[in-house]
């Protein structure tokens, strides 16, 4: 099973604050799912910019310039 890190509360929250007040939980379940794989594949590409530049810590630059290039 895969570790969950993005909680589901507040992604439920999100949506009802923007008009969704009825979400079937396998809808935000999806969500969830997608935004760890996102943040998972600007991560990786971020800790490739990181190590171009020769630092180890990835930096909000390194963020902005993955996401940028998706």
């Amino acid at each position: 099973m895969a570790r969950k890190y993005i909680a589901w509360s507040p992604i439920r929250a999100l949506m009802a604050e923007n008009g969704a007040k009825i979400v079937a939980r396998e809808a935000v379940d999806y969500l969830v799912s997608y935004f760890t794989d996102i943040c998972i594949e600007i991560t990786q590409r971020a800790m490739i910019l990181a190590k171009h530049a020769g630092r180890k810590k990835v930096n909000k630059a390194d963020i902005l310039l993955a996401i940028k290039n998706m």
